[in-house]
This record gives C-alpha cells, structure tokens and sequence, in this order.
C-alpha cells in the first residue's frame, strides 16, 4: 500500500466514524447498522462490555430506543491502517442531549474493515471518560 492509498484507505475510515455520528443524530437507524459488517458488533459508551452483535441486532437496538434529540460531536479521530483492508481507529465524542442533563464524553475503539464494499465497523467499542 503506498502513501496516497493510505491516506484514501485513513479518510474512508475516518469519513465512517463521521457519518455514524451524523446519521444517529438524525435516526436514520438502517443507514446506521449498515455502517457494521453483517457480523459486526458494538457497545454504547454507558455499557461498555455489553455488545449487541449482528447487524440485525444492532438495527433493533435503535428502534428499541425511545426518540430523543442528539447531537455528537467527533474529535481527535486517528486511524491506523494494517492493511489494504483492516485498520483500527480511535476517537473522542461529546454528546448533547435534548434532555436537562450534562454533556457526555467519552471515546470509541474501532475496528474496521474493507471487503470490498467499502469501510465498515467489525467492532465499535465506546466508554465513558468521565462518569
């Protein structure tokens, strides 16, 4: 891979973390679980070791959820790519709420994959940084 593939291959990645940013934000939940490979999975920030695996699963966990408003802010984001198709990512989040409450931060570790079809999340591990 050389250098102008992998600066491709780094802002597909991070272009990724971007939109499923932007796409939870407007609850377009099918474009969401399509970022994830058929079998990848993901923990949210407040459950950090509680994985929802699937892309099924993933899609009905945000139905399940009850609307509310958000807005994430994605920062810090640096991905390293293996491969021509791994690369793993970390990234910083500020999520504001609809709701009376505090701004969350917290950061996500991915995994990321290309098949072929484009960059999709294998695993996307979020956690809290201040509790």
């Amino acid at each position: 891979m050389d250098a102008v593939d992998r600066l491709i291959a780094e802002r597909a990645c991070e272009r990724l973390i971007i939109d499923y940013a932007a796409l939870v934000d407007a609850a377009r939940w099918d474009a969401v679980a399509a970022l994830y490979s058929a079998g990848g999975r993901m923990s949210r920030p407040t459950a950090p070791d509680d994985f929802i695996e699937g892309r099924d699963a993933i899609l009905a966990s945000f139905l399940a959820r009850p609307p509310r408003k958000t807005c994430h802010i994605c920062a810090n984001i640096r991905v390293t790519i293996e491969s021509a198709t791994r690369a793993t990512a970390q990234s910083r989040i500020l999520l504001f709420t609809g709701a009376d409450q505090h701004p969350l931060v917290g950061s996500y570790a991915d995994i990321i994959a290309n098949a072929g079809d484009g960059w999709r999340f294998i695993e996307r591990r979020g956690s809290l940084d201040f509790t």
